[in-house]
């Protein structure tokens, strides 16, 4: 009997030694996953705050618009000489199509805010100054536009692809930017500007 139980009692013992492996083999794998997942989770969090500290607003929004000076061959405009009034200040292009798409629309709210102190300072990048005054005549813009041939101004606001466009209210503080075409005529635009 006594045999008997020594037999089971080495057989319980195999049992637990096996099961002792098989734990320490189970455990060995969960560390590095739980050490990987907890990296990743860590990662993810700090860029999310990260994220969340610069992703959303453009760097320049609430702080003060670069002055500067553009001179062509028919006018000169100094963009701190509008402080006092909503500046919509559009770079664009007559080689831009979403550019000669959103023009229209530019009048037209020139037209209808103009009385509430909005004024659009559209800054044209072209290099050819007659394709330039040929589309400005021929498409009637009656907007304070501008050739910065030399491209100064819309590199100093950072702006390589057009049309993009700045609002700065009448204190010279860059309020919201704009990238693609806009439809200037839509209801929360012309809102928008109201209230500046």
């Amino acid at each position: 009997m006594r045999a008997g139980t020594i037999i089971e009692t080495a057989g319980f013992a195999v049992a637990l030694s096996i099961a002792g492996i098989l734990r320490i083999y189970y455990y060995s794998w969960v560390r590095p996953i739980l050490c990987v997942s907890a990296t990743i989770v860590s990662a993810f969090i700090l860029l999310t705050l990260f994220g969340c500290n610069r992703g959303s607003r453009p760097p320049r929004i609430g702080n003060a618009a670069p002055d500067f000076t553009v001179r062509d061959s028919e006018h000169a405009v100094t963009l701190s000489q509008l402080k006092g009034q909503v500046v919509v200040l559009n770079f664009w292009a007559t080689w831009c199509a979403p550019c000669v798409e959103e023009v229209p629309s530019l009048v037209q709210m020139q037209q209808r805010m103009k009385s509430k102190g909005v004024t659009v300072l559209a800054v044209s990048v072209d290099a050819d100054a007659s394709q330039y005054q040929r589309f400005v005549k021929d498409h009637s813009i009656n907007l304070l536009t501008v050739r910065d041939a030399d491209q100064k101004s819309n590199a100093l606001y950072g702006t390589s692809k057009f049309p993009e466009t700045y609002i700065i209210d009448r204190q010279g503080v860059m309020r919201r930017k704009f990238i693609g075409a806009v439809d200037w005529t839509e209801p929360e635009i012309i809102e928008f500007l109201g209230k500046l």
